[in-house]
């Protein structure tokens, strides 16, 4: 029992809830936010054996016997079924609304989106496309080899919030501190040794400050970047050819831009909706709903009209009753506004012809209704919607070009994060928990293992406990990540058991995230979402939960 009680407070942190609002009853959120003990015993030398240094003398080899009797104990009871208690834990919301930063939703009068993967959800089809598109602007344009048209986008490989160093050309993803995830660093398709990394680095750990080398790929139409730049590294690495590792970034994001840019994709998309468009009535019972309860609505997107036009009509056919617009909904309507340069620029806005396909040439001091606008800036949006500050709140799915400004402004943000439900599920199962549950064990064991090193004299006993400890935990490893993604594992956690990068933006920038928009049809439309009670952003806070009073 003794063990099961240990299994049952290492595995508490799976299910960490906490979200409340008024009128609504608990569950309505948590937190990915973890911290272990040993997270970085690569660097520190747990992993092998060496470099541990404490007091004088040998290691007690009754201590060391106890932490093997712990470990022996753990597998014959724990490691070989999965508890009935770890069963009926609590499940986590795959529509929930996760909360970084306290939300009053009945302060919020003023409703903002983007276009693509915010209110528009695309099907997997979509990334083949860009890659294909990309791939022959290459060739044709850019005069690649003709063999690189052999290549195929492979969707089992990137995940979204991968870094790509342009000096190395290596494609990596990192933890919450900016350290390479050992296991997942590649030079094209390669994946390097933890030896590679650190000859190529010196160290794990490249800091953010490191920025101008290094590229985060933070959205999902990232997913065909990331493949398009790993497979071209890969085919120079295999041909011999020498090659500066920044243009192959360079070249890559030009077509994915062209694609973008020259309309390519999008004409692509609306010629054939069903294959790349998800229809999505929820969305706009949303948007519905925000006008009932006397909301204002503007949608502001980096993409041209007739693509946005397009693709709602085609998503809101079966939700907009008859010669209804889905214009009617938004009070204000910007398109081609180049996030993230709307935020800083001075730019002015120009009211879009629809019928001529042109702009006017008339000034724009009010945003008129039905009318729609192109370009523009912040600072002449909020001088003429006078929507400042916290009563406005803006979802987006990328964390730079939608949510950085808008959340150093004073505004609420949302991150739409597509991927987050399907992680959810995932780590809701039994499966996940059970190696999870493992992993935390092995970790606590080698913390206390690594409490009692003393200088360079370890028995054999505690060598042979230190690699059947990491043995333990990096099985474990192995298994959750595979749940996930064969190549970088989960897009919110790294395989050190720390939150990922990406997920250190969507602290940085994101008030609340979900995976939808419509997802906020689930809560009160005046409710209090709350950071969970037992958030820790430090290790070393403590919190002392209410039943320590309650049973006095």
């Amino acid at each position: 029992m003794a063990s099961i009680r240990r299994l049952l407070r290492l595995c508490s942190s799976i299910n960490r809830t906490g979200v409340s609002s008024s009128g609504i009853g608990e569950g309505l959120g948590g937190t990915y936010r973890s911290y272990s003990v040993v997270a970085s015993s690569e660097k520190s030398g747990i992993g092998d054996g060496k470099n541990l240094h404490g007091v004088a003398g040998v290691v007690s080899d009754d201590e060391v016997a106890e932490i093997r009797r712990e470990l022996d104990d753990a597998k014959r009871k724990l490691f070989s079924k999965i508890p009935e208690a770890l069963k009926g834990m609590k499940k986590m919301d795959p529509e929930g609304i996760y909360v970084n930063k306290n939300l009053r939703l009945d302060n919020i009068q003023v409703y903002g989106f983007d276009y693509d993967y915010t209110l528009a959800h695309y099907t997997p089809n979509l990334q083949g496309l860009i890659y294909d598109l990309a791939k022959e602007h290459m060739v044709d344009v850019f005069r690649y080899p003709v063999k690189c048209m052999e290549f195929k986008y492979d969707p089992t490989f990137p995940i979204r919030g991968l870094t790509y160093d342009k000096k190395h050309g290596h494609l990596m993803k990192l933890d919450f501190f900016a350290s390479i995830e050992p296991d997942g660093c590649y030079f094209g398709r390669r994946k390097l040794s933890r030896q590679e990394i650190e000859e190529k680095y010196g160290t794990r750990h490249i800091g953010r400050e490191n920025s101008r080398e290094l590229k985060g790929l933070m959205d999902l139409f990232c997913f065909s970047e990331a493949c398009l730049i790993a497979d071209m590294v890969q085919h120079f690495q295999e041909s011999g050819v020498e090659y500066d590792y920044s243009y192959v970034n360079q070249d890559v994001n030009s077509a994915i831009q062209h694609v973008h840019q020259s309309g390519l994709v999008h004409n692509r998309i609306l010629a054939d909706p069903h294959r790349y468009l998800v229809k999505n009535d929820k969305v706009f019972r949303f948007l519905k709903m925000l006008r009932e309860k006397g909301k204002k609505l503007f949608l502001l997107t980096n993409s041209p009209y007739k693509f946005v036009d397009g693709g709602m009509q085609f998503i809101s056919k079966d939700s907009m009753a008859g010669s209804d617009s889905w214009r009617e909904l938004f009070d204000v309507v910007i398109a081609r506004a180049n996030k993230p340069d709307f935020y800083h620029t001075n730019h002015p806005f120009r009211c879009y012809d629809t019928e001529n396909d042109r702009l006017a040439f008339t000034k724009v001091d009010s945003f008129l209704p039905n009318k729609i606008y192109y370009h523009g800036c912040l600072k002449t949006f909020l001088d003429i919607t006078q929507w400042n500050g916290p009563e406005v709140i803006y979802f987006g799915d990328h964390l730079f070009s939608d949510l950085k400004a808008p959340s150093k402004m004073g505004w609420r943000t949302a991150a739409i994060i597509r991927e987050l439900e399907s992680e959810i599920h995932i780590q809701n199962t039994d499966a996940y928990r059970f190696e999870q549950a493992k992993f935390h064990i092995a970790q606590e064991l080698l913390g206390k293992l690594h409490a009692i090193a003393a200088g360079d004299l370890k028995s054999e006993a505690f060598k042979l406990l230190l690699k059947d400890l990491n043995d333990e935990r990096q099985k474990a490893r192995d298994a959750m990540k595979k749940m996930f993604n064969e190549s970088f594992g989960a897009t919110f956690l790294a395989d050190t058991g720390q939150e990922s990068s990406f997920a250190y933006h969507i602290h940085q920038y994101a008030d609340v995230y979900t995976s939808k928009p419509e997802n906020f049809l689930l809560y009160p439309s005046d409710a209090w979402l709350h950071v969970p009670y037992d958030i820790k952003i430090m290790p070393h806070h403590l919190k002392i939960p209410s039943s320590m009073l309650k049973n006095q």
